[in-house]
């Protein structure tokens, strides 16, 4: 993914929120300024290339000390950023650096 092509798209308002990420967001207290801040700033942890119809990938970035993690899917040719979910990491789920997941 073009990381210059997708702050663009977020630049430029071109961006759509699953239902599914606006109400998971509004239970877990994170706004959409967030959102965009994680997929602009963050780093790419794992990368879904062949995911349809959009490659994909999941972010880590932090507000503060809060870790965040934004999964979100970007049609290259539109260039148009799709948020699919967006959460706090665990530690049952994820090592202490949130970047890598715990074989459970």
């Amino acid at each position: 993914m073009d990381g210059d092509k997708i702050k663009n798209a977020i630049e430029h308002g071109a961006i759509e929120w699953s239902l599914h990420s606006l109400e998971v967001m509004f239970e877990r207290g994170i706004t959409r300024k967030t959102v965009k801040y994680v997929i602009t700033y963050g780093e790419i942890i794992e990368d879904y290339p062949h995911e349809k119809p959009f490659p994909s990938a999941l972010m880590l970035g932090f507000r503060g000390k809060r870790p965040l993690h934004v999964v979100f899917a970007f049609d290259e040719e539109n260039e148009k950023v799709f948020v699919i979910t967006a959460y706090e990491p665990d530690r049952i789920h994820f090592e202490s650096n949130f970047k890598t997941r715990r074989k459970l």
